[in-house]
């Protein structure tokens, strides 16, 4: 009869993946030793490869699983059906930025350390990727179908994607704004310009707000 799992495996796996995707994100892959996420985790370097063969295998399920939860995501917006599409590409916007958020670690090694996986595995990230961005696409060509003829629904994508993308390269923890403010402010920067953006509620406001 096959061992079963120890209890708490899950959750001893689900750790080890943080822990690796922050000092992964702090000091990037290549500098980073099986011994330095073993500490990170209070375990010995013989317990991690009980679960995760290698750092290669680490890196890899830390770019999948990411790309998972953005396509479980993106599904579930797109099965509202009752949402008009501008509504939908807005609720996309609001659901991906507060992942990134929430998801801060992983979401900075996807978008730096896709570069050190193996060709076959890269290749499978990035088809997720392009998935992605198709389904950004059909939601924005549903508001502008016109876009298409001129080329510009991809590029557009890729353009919000920017913005959403990069946003842990500026936006500090603990700063006079988060991605609860941020995520509006991309939808309507993106969906109307400049004079559409509506300024946040500052931090002091929301307090006077709760108060």
């Amino acid at each position: 009869m096959a061992r079963g799992r120890a209890a708490g495996y899950d959750e001893q796996r689900e750790q080890i993946l943080q822990q690796a995707a922050a000092l992964f994100a702090s000091q990037g892959y290549a500098a980073t030793s099986m011994n330095e996420v073993a500490q990170a985790c209070g375990l010995s370097k013989p317990a991690i490869y009980h679960y995760f063969r290698d750092k290669y295998a680490l890196l890899l399920e830390i770019c999948d699983a990411h790309l998972t939860r953005l396509q479980a995501l993106e599904s579930e917006v797109r099965a509202e059906s009752q949402l008009s599409a501008e509504q939908r590409l807005r609720g996309l916007i609001q659901r991906f930025v507060r992942e990134y958020a929430q998801a801060t670690s992983a979401h900075r090694v996807l978008t730096e350390s896709v570069r050190h996986l193996q060709a076959d595995d890269r290749q499978r990230v990035l088809d997720k990727e392009r998935a992605l961005v198709a389904g950004f696409s059909e939601t924005l060509l549903q508001i502008r179908p016109d876009l298409d003829q001129a080329g510009l629904s991809k590029a557009l994508t890729m353009l919000l994607f920017g913005m959403m993308n990069w946003m842990f390269t500026w936006l500090r923890s603990g700063g006079a704004l988060d991605h609860e403010d941020m995520a509006p402010v991309v939808a309507d920067l993106f969906m109307g310009g400049i004079g559409a953006v509506k300024t946040p509620i500052t931090k002091s406001e929301k307090g006077l707000v709760k108060n």
